[in-house]
């Protein structure tokens, strides 16, 4: 396997889209949503996702790197780099299906990091949901620490509850 990552070309994105669908589909927020309320706005969480990426490309493409094996893609990582605060941020991370377990979302976040370290950054923030049991397991042993765990919450805004003060 001859790996070789390189930084994100215009003519990438629709294939790291596709990477995304396939990679978050069980550990997603926007997917645990939808499992929750259904779709939103007639859209479902793939629309969102990969939002996310194209969020991502316009923040920061040439912090974007993709990882191809034989001129294909196999994966992607998106960062961003937070000069002021000195952090730079690992918003997505997606490995072909196909390609899983070699050690290419490994090399990934090794790139990544190396990228930050020549950007003069002292330090990279990367987060995981508690069901990404692959996150929970590779991240550490890269060396990152858990420094927190945060719960994020979702309503729909056609619900009141009894006993808010505003309706009453």
């Amino acid at each position: 396997m001859d790996l070789h990552i390189r930084r994100y070309q215009p003519t990438d994105l629709e294939t790291i889209k596709r990477l995304t669908l396939e990679a978050f589909e069980g550990v997603s927020i926007d997917r645990n949503i939808e499992d929750e309320f259904g779709p939103i706005n007639n859209r479902d969480w793939r629309w969102r996702k990969e939002r996310h990426i194209d969020f991502d490309v316009q923040r920061d493409a040439d912090g974007v790197f993709v990882a191809e094996i034989d001129g294909q893609v196999v994966g992607y990582i998106t960062t961003f780099r937070d000069r002021d605060a000195g952090i730079g941020l690992i918003p997505n991370l997606a490995v072909d299906a196909g390609q899983r377990g070699h050690g290419i979302g490994r090399q990934l976040i090794q790139h990544a990091l190396n990228n930050f370290r020549e950007e003069g950054l002292t330090h990279a923030k990367i987060e995981t949901l508690d069901q990404n049991d692959v996150g929970q397991g590779l991240y550490p042993s890269l060396g990152f620490r858990e420094v927190a765990r945060q719960i994020h919450y979702c309503m729909a805004l056609g619900q009141m509850k009894d006993d808010d003060p505003a309706t009453g």
